[in-house]
């Protein structure tokens, strides 16, 4: 029965088992009775959930000198294999994957022969790898996550579909071993460098304390420190609970300037420009404000061009801050798991490390590699964060594979919270949690509604770098119908057409009082989705698929040049921003009205129906009193104890109303010199 079964097995599967049977010293057969075991219980392909089942069981052998596996490449090639064999478990799969392969390839060869219009591309990806990757098999998406629930090393699984699209960008979304094994290596050497700052370090540290990043030393680039017209350089120094600054003596580094990143307080942390004599000139500088300092702290971090290595610090400071804060809103979880929660963000960090050592002519978005920063940014990530608890309950801290167990075999780590023993161990795989299943389910869909939100910002970029005539020119095309609209109402008012005037006038008088003022607005609403649908079944969307602006005029160039030096100005750009938003506003309005985005004008309409409703079954007044008394017991209650969690279900309403508007796109606008 045995045999049988595993002749239907594809050959890596195969090969994967008799490791694994040697990893554990036992043999293919002993293990697939120990899963057939415990079969009954399982759901999915036999297949797949036998190679699970095996690989959890090596990887727990493997996860206790992990290091060394890492530097000798076995943990690199056995992984890589795993993955392999879990995303072609069957032998008809490898037929089927290799056509993909196949056709992964010339995606991958045309797209490289293509001229690249971004010089920004990683020589590693643009002219290694295809010399790398011939005959190579590579994985996907999928299975890369899945080997992140057995082994937190090398991704983690909430944000592991993140990782691997930045990683694979330039390899059509396929991840090959080369590739594989270069980010793992440099992983390592990022791990012995930190060991080395932690050993060499004259900082006094807590327990559980770890250094995370470092620079301003003699073989790593400058910090410089301002203080009013003075500046310091030094040493800047980033753990998991706080961040030093030391500014540099005459021998050595005099004493460190503390900021305790763990505290329950008012984190302020952003960028900034410095320059001479307080001028804005470099935008490289980043500063940091709470309570616990009297003076706001501004660290600069001098380089030639970009500001990568500010942006980089600024997310590592920001990520450290959320971990806390995720943490200290948690009152049901363990000592033991908060730290495997701040385990798993150390690897992060390290991960992000090794990233940027793999990418350095690229370097990635910091975010894809972290959790907190990723989805404190990213529409609804905050349902993905409500998530994590539940993932930290059922791991076991002590498990070999745990992440705090990794950075313990990693010399990183020597938490005493690690001694303690566990009472019961994590037998199954951790990706046959419902919680795990929970939080893969909403990291798709917080996916799904970041490139739908990507896809609606592509629309309106190209109006932002429109100078600020151009901008004007926009919003008054796109306030034309307003021409019609004042001159008429002008006309009504100045009695021009008596006949029209007085039937306004009394109707207005009637519906004021019969107080019929709910049934106008409830038929205006009713109305106004009959002109919405009468636009969508007349495909009016499709006629008016852009607008067309016309900047023609017969003035000199000379003109031209000095209105651009003008609108150069900073007191110009706070015009032009405005000048922009009302444009985007107007221009999401319109492709609501126009159906270009069907959900969101779908609705907007049941919005306008449900309020149509509402209005003619509640009388007016009692709405009015309502709302005032809702104003009033709203600053009454602001008072009271419960202003922290009105503050925050506010945030929360905020945060969704922003998403559904910046998922919006608006229509194209076309500027040309001529009318057509």
């Amino acid at each position: 029965m045995m045999a049988t079964k595993k002749k239907h097995l594809s050959s890596i599967a195969n090969d994967v088992l008799h490791r694994c049977a040697e990893d554990v010293d036992t043999s293919v057969d002993r293990l697939v009775q120990q899963f057939e075991a415990g079969w009954k219980f399982e759901t999915g392909d036999y297949s797949r959930r036998l190679v699970e089942f095996c690989s959890s069981k090596a990887l727990t052998n493997i996860c206790c000198s992990i290091q060394e596996k890492i530097a000798d490449g076995s943990f690199s090639r056995f992984t890589f294999d795993m993955m392999l064999a879990w995303e072609k478990p069957n032998a008809e799969d490898e037929n089927s994957h290799s056509n993909t392969e196949r056709l992964a390839k010339e995606e991958e060869d045309k797209k490289m022969a293509e001229p690249q219009g971004n010089d920004d591309v990683s020589l590693f990806y643009s002219d290694l790898m295809p010399l790398l990757v011939d005959d190579e098999s590579s994985i996907g998406e999928d299975a890369f996550v899945w080997l992140g629930s057995l082994v937190p090393l090398v991704v983690d699984m909430a944000n592991g579909r993140f990782t691997f699209e930045t990683l694979t960008a330039a390899t059509a979304q396929r991840l090959h071993f080369p590739a594989y094994d270069i980010f793992l290596k440099e992983i390592d050497k990022c791990i012995k460098y930190l060991q080395k700052q932690t050993t060499l370090s004259s900082l006094e540290l807590a327990d559980d304390e770890y250094i995370l990043h470092m620079e301003g030393t003699a073989k790593t680039q400058r910090v410089v420190r301002h203080i009013g017209g003075t500046s310091w350089p030094g040493r800047l120094t980033l753990t998991n609970y706080a961040l030093y600054f030391e500014a540099s003596g005459v021998i050595t580094y005099e004493d460190a300037l503390k900021i305790d990143l763990s505290k329950k307080i008012d984190h302020t942390v952003n960028r900034a420009s410095t320059g001479p004599w307080g001028a804005p000139i470099f935008d490289k500088a980043l500063t940091y404000e709470s309570s616990q300092l009297s003076e706001t702290v501004v660290l600069e971090f001098p380089e030639m061009t970009s500001s990568t290595r500010r942006e980089h610090w600024l997310t590592l400071i920001r990520e450290v801050i959320l971990m806390h804060q995720f943490l200290s809103k948690l009152k049901e979880i363990s000592p033991l798991q908060s730290w495997e929660m701040q385990a798993r963000t150390i690897l992060a960090i390290l991960r992000l490390h090794a990233a940027r050592e793999m990418l350095r002519i690229s370097p990635p978005a910091p975010t894809s590699f972290l959790i907190f920063s990723l989805f404190d940014e990213l529409p609804k990530g905050d349902y993905v964060l409500e998530e994590l608890p539940n993932t930290l309950k059922q791991v076991n801290s002590t498990q070999p594979c745990s992440a705090s167990s990794i950075l313990k075999s990693l010399n990183i780590s020597w938490s005493q919270a690690l001694n303690i023993d566990a009472k019961k161990e994590v037998k199954e795989s951790p990706c046959a949690h419902p919680e795990n299943i929970t939080l893969e389910a909403t990291t798709n869909q917080v996916r799904e509604e970041a490139m739908e939100i990507d896809d609606a910002k592509a629309t309106v970029e190209g109006l932002k770098e429109e100078g600020i005539s151009d901008s004007f020119m926009v919003l008054m095309e796109l306030l034309s119908p307003l021409k019609i609209v004042v001159p008429s109402c002008q006309q009504i008012l100045a009695w021009d057409r008596p006949l029209v005037t007085l039937l306004v006038f009394s109707a207005t008088l009637i519906i004021t009082y019969k107080e019929w003022i709910g049934m106008a607005i409830a038929a205006l609403l009713v109305w106004g989705v009959r002109e919405i649908y009468q636009a969508r079944r007349m495909r009016i969307k499709d006629r008016y698929g852009e607008i067309v602006v016309c900047t023609g005029s017969d003035q000199s160039s000379d003109q031209s040049s000095v209105e651009s030096i003008v609108s150069a100005h900073h007191g110009f750009k706070g015009v032009q921003s405005i000048v922009q938003m009302a444009n985007m506003s107007i221009l999401k309005i319109q492709s609501i009205l126009l159906s270009r985005a069907p959900k969101h004008t779908n609705m907007v309409m049941m919005v306008m129906i449900g309020l149509a409703i509402f209005l003619a079954i509640v009388p007016l007044k009692f709405i009015i009193m309502t709302l005032t008394t809702y104003v009033f017991m709203m600053n009454a209650f602001k008072r009271g104890k419960n202003t922290k969690n009105t503050e925050n279900d506010k945030t929360k309403t905020e945060r969704r109303l922003k998403e559904w508007w910046n998922s919006i796109p608006a229509i194209p606008v076309r500027i040309v010199d001529k009318a057509p």
